[in-house]
């Protein structure tokens, strides 16, 4: 199969060839032409899968064909994504996919300054690919108008749908024009994102590739290593200095942990870098730059990197702290073995953390032998198994609980 003989026009097909691409991937030869014909999909597809190009090169050339002319302050397709490192990476894509058609498209996220921001959307913008919050304030200013839309794209639409945006959905939906092209795109969709996209999809295309059955089939070997608490610090140092890897992307739970972790490997003699939420953008871009670029060995983030950043040649992702569900570890240890690149994800595994980790190996359908490193060997017992509905075996959490829980599990990105 041909990026031909899906529909698409030359100048694309141009644009992939000297990105390298000559063949679809699985997900790209079933989504494209339906979304060229103008119908909602609701795409899951692995990270890795080419899900991007998948929805850029089509409205693109939608956008192109229809020759609309732009009004001001408009825009005719909207692509929401939940962090400001995936919208710069989406207009990347849009820019190096679509360079030789004449579409304006920007960026728009939190961070930086919004009013130069304003000025770039006064002559009218075909694609825009912003934060839900960033998005809302330009709404609130009348520095934006939805009423031209046609095309609306959610990437990582789970994280779109979930608690944590429900608010500033909520308020960007009641905006949005009725007569529109929905597409959806996640490597994850729990049940609860399901039925909310239900609610917004209109007679769509359902594509679900699984990893086993994609091309691009992610190469990652998961590791699960022994350890306790307080030993992990002194055993990632260990590893990092034993294996010499020249980049490794480390998760931990919180802002204050990933600086702390940061000074510590500094003093330990290792390049870290921490990266979340609270640093400005512009320190944001700075520590990623530098971690792409070798200069930096060691990334320590927060789950805001978990989803859509893309680094090429990224050997090794380590869960210093575990991920709340086993959704977000398919997010975390996606950001390795990507583009056909082989990866490793290691999980350290605690004491405390034991069981919850049996419940992530659970939802994966996956048992991962508990390695243990010479020096490192765990003393402490682990923790009593706890029940799929929260806390230790017979106490379960309230609904309220739930709820709360589910809402703060990220942190909000605008």
């Amino acid at each position: 199969m041909t990026f031909s003989s899906l529909g698409l026009i030359e100048p694309l097909q141009r644009s992939m060839a000297e990105l390298g691409h000559h063949t679809p991937t699985a997900v790209q030869a079933l989504a494209i032409t339906p979304i060229l014909a103008g119908r909602d999909v609701l795409v899951t597809a692995p990270t890795g899968s080419g899900k991007t190009a998948c929805f850029v090169l089509p409205i693109t050339q939608r956008l192109d064909a229809d020759g609309a002319a732009r009004k001001a302050n408009s825009i005719r397709a909207l692509i929401l994504v939940p962090t400001r490192e995936l919208a710069q990476q989406v207009l990347e894509s849009l820019q190096s996919h679509g360079k030789q058609l004449s579409l304006r498209s920007m960026a728009v996220y939190g961070g930086v300054s919004i009013n130069p921001q304003m000025q770039t959307l006064r002559p009218g913008i075909d694609i825009l690919v912003a934060t839900p919050g960033r998005l809302l304030d330009l709404l609130a200013r009348n520095a934006l108008s939805l009423a031209a839309l046609s095309i609306l794209v959610l990437d990582e639409a789970d994280r779109m749908l979930d608690l944590g945006f429900a608010a500033e959905w909520r308020e960007i939906s009641a905006q949005l024009p009725a007569e529109r092209q929905n597409l959806l795109f996640s490597a994850t969709f729990p049940a609860p994102a399901q039925a909310l996209a239900e609610q917004l999809l209109r007679d769509p295309l359902r594509i679900a590739i699984a990893p086993r059955d994609d091309s691009l089939t992610p190469d990652i070997q998961q590791r699960a290593i022994a350890v306790d608490h307080p030993r992990r610090t002194q055993l990632l140092c260990h590893l990092l200095q034993q294996q010499q890897w020249p980049r490794v992307l480390v998760f931990v739970e919180s802002k204050h942990r990933a600086d702390m972790l940061a000074n510590k490997l500094e003093k330990a003699g290792i390049q870290a870098r921490a990266f979340h939420a609270e640093h400005s953008q512009g320190a944001r871009n700075r520590a990623l730059a530098a971690f792409k670029a070798s200069k930096v060995q060691v990334l320590i983030a927060t789950d805001i990197a978990a989803r859509g950043l893309d680094i090429e040649q990224l050997p090794v992702v380590v869960n210093y702290d575990l991920p709340r569900s086993a959704v977000d570890y398919t997010h975390r240890i996606g950001r390795t073995g990507r583009a056909g690149a082989s990866g490793i994800a290691i999980s350290f595994i605690c004491a405390d953390n034991e069981a919850h980790f049996r419940l992530i190996e659970k939802r994966q359908q996956l048992r991962l032998e508990r390695e243990q490193i010479a020096g490192f060997e765990p003393t402490a017992k682990a923790t009593p198994v706890s029940d799929p509905h929260g806390g230790a075996k017979g106490k379960r959490m309230s609904k309220k609980d739930k709820l709360r829980a589910a809402a703060s599990h990220e942190e909000k990105d605008n």
